[in-house]
């Protein structure tokens, strides 16, 4: 079974970021060859909404069969709440909270993202996922795309 890989926006942004191209590339290389499959939100979606034209529309370059759709639920408005309330983050990250609480629910493998102060942040993940096994759900693996880079030859 090909990995289930949810993505935030920062990962869209980072294919066009001088600092993050090529592991965000490389990552997507993966992509277009099928070993794995980009979880997307419509959150996601909304984000990219205000993005340039090039941002907005990177996915479309790829086949439909490469990504798993799924919509912001209340079961995951209220597990984002709940990092909230347990302090986790600030108010000001719900869309941040939103991300890993759709990841979490959605059982995907892992959330990739660039977003080191929020989300890819060592105190975050453990606080992330002492609120999911506190509210019932599994831990949820979380990394930055470099860590999901291929470095065999093929």
């Amino acid at each position: 079974m090909k990995p289930r890989v949810y993505i935030d926006t920062s990962v869209i942004g980072g294919y066009f970021d001088q600092e993050f191209a090529e592991p965000t590339k490389r990552l997507f290389a993966r992509l277009q060859r099928k070993e794995l499959i980009f979880v997307v939100s419509d959150l996601l979606r909304q984000e990219l909404i205000g993005a340039p034209t090039r941002v907005r529309n990177l996915l479309d370059d790829y086949a439909t069969d490469c990504f798993e759709a799924m919509t912001l639920t209340v079961e995951a408005r209220q597990l984002a709440d709940q990092y909230i309330a347990e302090k986790v983050v600030g108010k000001t990250s719900m869309d941040d909270c939103q991300h890993i609480a759709l990841a979490t629910i959605h059982k995907a493998d892992v959330l990739v993202s660039w977003n080191f102060k929020h989300i890819v942040n060592w105190d975050r993940i453990k606080g992330y996922n002492g609120v999911n096994l506190k509210m019932g759900y599994t831990v949820l693996e979380i990394r930055n795309p470099r860590d999901l880079v291929s470095y065999e030859s093929r």
